[in-house]
């Protein structure tokens, strides 16, 4: 079928279905959570608090998107029968490449420096400037030049 054409027989999605329901059941979750560790607890001040916001934030994005949703045309991905395609490019991306692993070391040196010392963030940041420059210039050198 072509891009766009529901059958007469097709069940309408509600437009943020999976994203309203995603949220508004987690409250089955974090409900029974609250009042258990409140009870457990003694209603201690600092949890029960947390957890109550947490209910309430939870709720609260569950009941705008539930809002949206009733508001707003289908998407493209809530269409079941539409076509997946993709015709575009994505980007170049090298699959034998080291420097997301420099990437990944020095942001873990610079949040390790947070916790043991801030001399180990400025090693980290180094690393990280020479990993960025690494990935941006892969390319433009090497077997790989362009």
């Amino acid at each position: 079928m072509s891009r766009g054409h529901t059958p007469k027989s097709a069940k309408k999605n509600s437009p943020l279905g999976v994203e309203k329901w995603f949220f508004l059941l987690g409250l089955v979750f974090f409900v029974p959570v609250f009042l258990l560790y409140g009870l457990w607890s003694h209603w201690e001040p600092i949890g029960s608090m947390a957890l109550g916001l947490i209910i309430g934030m939870w709720g609260m994005v569950g009941v705008y998107l539930w809002r949206v949703g009733s508001r707003i045309d289908e998407r493209p991905e809530d269409d079941p029968y539409a076509e997946v395609t993709a015709d575009s490019d994505y980007g170049v991306f090298s699959p034998w490449s080291w420097w997301p692993l420099v990437l990944g070391i020095a942001a873990a040196l610079v949040f390790l420096g947070v916790a043991v010392g801030w001399w180990l963030t400025g090693i980290g940041v180094a690393l990280g400037v020479i990993g960025l420059v690494g990935q941006v210039l892969e390319f433009s050198r090497g077997q790989h030049a362009h």
